[in-house]
């Protein structure tokens, strides 16, 4: 990607293979034209680059916190204080994090750190996807850093290297005072926030037709009691919001700013979209105990940051009326506190691992159903473990097993069941097939085992054994 200013055409970015080729970000386009013959180059297009950042971070805001914002032209940062233990902690998190831009084609780098300031700058210092800076260890995380990545203006950076500056480290250590005296406060300000000695709020990303009510209050309030009183209007004032767009709430986000600067969030969701003031109200009472109030809190915002429609529904008249048992509130306990509720639903597919699929707890089910008249186990295994066998190939049951470090005879056996692999999902399995057998052993134990391959032509599968189920 080449930029350009006037008359200058520099590298804005380059992929891994121009980067092998010895194209690097900043060199003179005429430069990297030189070293690579048939190198594609494209004009760069900040403005198109800037709108998809934000759509990017806008999607992260409804997936992973209720405070995230753009980070400079490439990133973005979130506060995931309070919200981490939705995605099962820190490392499941930042794991998951990396796995879903991958699989939308983008490569991340994520970093969590105490600070924004070290958070960003271990983000573009790391060479490997992730990074967790354990708490308390930013000092040691960043000292050995360029200067670069601390934020500060390119001639203040290129000043403070022609004093024989090197990396953070150095300049931390050095007396406050010359440098103030000579760049001003920039310095000082940016290092006091990469060590968490000055706050930096992190302001939310917001777009036109997100719906969210506030309220300001002149004297700052702390009690658990109060907090509750206004948290409970102002999900009044978000449903009556909604209810005028015909929207039902789905994920709603509590923000609360502090006198000293600092935010809090917290993060409720439901299974279905909601619009019920006593329920939601409950979700927020339920977790306000987790607020730290501090020197007092000056204002709170209510967000409804993921919305779906939502109907009217008029109860049908009757003597007599059904009922019905919802279980949706209690998803919405489990899921508030962490836990991952889903059902599962038949897929179309005769490979057993692909057969199933998970969905949303409340989610409609959906039309489908399982093809196959065999039997299959109550328990599938998460991944078919190789077992130790004695059969006759091709087309004999095992004579006994070694699953686990037990050896298991075989008393009775039924099969073999074929099942050919999904050439149009993996090109590997053009000739692949299974061949699965249901055995019992002298325990009265049936297990549901697989030989990969017909045993005959070896391009069908390498003939190995493997568990695969339970029939318990």
């Amino acid at each position: 990607m080449i930029a350009r200013s006037g008359s200058k055409r520099w590298v804005s970015a380059a992929d891994a293979a121009a980067r092998k080729a010895g194209v690097r970000v900043g060199m003179q386009a005429a430069k990297a034209q030189a070293l690579f013959r048939g190198l594609t180059m494209i004009d760069a297009d900040p403005v198109a680059d800037a709108a998809a950042l934000e759509r990017i971070t806008y999607w992260a805001l409804t997936q992973y916190s209720p405070i995230v914002a753009v980070d400079g032209l490439d990133g973005i940062v979130m506060d995931t204080e309070g919200a981490d233990h939705l995605q099962g902690g820190e490392e499941p998190m930042l794991a998951r994090i990396a796995n879903q831009f991958r699989a939308k084609g983008l490569t991340a780098r994520v970093a969590i750190a105490d600070t924004w300031g070290a958070a960003n700058a271990c983000a573009r210092a790391i060479t490997r996807e992730t990074v967790i800076v354990p708490r308390g260890e930013t000092v040691r995380a960043v000292e050995k850093l360029p200067l670069s990545l601390l934020r500060l203006p390119d001639k203040i950076v290129g000043d403070l290297r022609m004093l024989g500056f090197k990396n953070i480290g150095e300049l931390a250590n050095t007396p406050r005072a010359p440098l103030t005296l000579r760049f001003g406060p920039e310095v000082g300000r940016r290092l006091d926030q990469m060590f968490g000695r000055k706050p930096e709020p992190i302001e939310p990303i917001r777009t036109a037709d997100i719906v969210e009510v506030s309220r300001a209050f002149a004297e700052p309030i702390g009690a658990a009691e109060t907090i509750n009183k206004y948290v409970a209007r102002l999900v009044t004032q978000l449903v009556e919001e909604l209810q005028k767009k015909g929207l039902g709430v789905r994920r709603t986000d509590l923000l609360i700013e502090k006198v000293d600067g600092t935010r809090q969030a917290i993060r409720a969701g439901t299974a279905k979209p909601a619009r019920d003031v006593a329920w939601l109200t409950k979700l927020f009472k339920d977790r306000t105990e987790n607020i730290e109030p501090g020197y007092g809190i000056e204002r709170i915002t209510l967000v409804a940051v993921m919305v779906e429609s939502l109907e009217e529904t008029q109860k049908a008249s009757a003597l007599v009326e059904e009922e019905v048992i919802d279980v949706t509130p209690l998803i919405d306990i489990f899921g508030n506190r962490g836990a991952r509720v889903y059902r599962v639903a038949p897929v179309a597919s005769d490979v057993p691992e692909r057969s199933v699929k998970r969905i949303g707890a409340a989610t409609d089910t959906e039309e489908g159903s399982w093809i196959n008249h065999w039997r299959r186990p109550v328990r599938l295994l998460a991944r078919p473990e190789q077992v130790d066998v004695m059969a006759l190939m091709p087309d004999h049951p095992p004579a006994w097993i070694m699953w686990r470090g037990k050896r298991r005879k075989v008393k009775a056996a039924d099969g073999p069941e074929r099942i050919f692999g999904e050439w149009w999902e993996r090109t590997s399995e053009m000739a692949a097939v299974r061949d699965y057998f249901v055995i019992e052993d002298e325990a009265g134990e049936r297990l549901w085992v697989y030989r990969s391959g017909d045993g005959i032509d070896p391009e069908t599968g390498n003939h190995r054994w493997f568990m695969h189920g339970i029939f318990g």
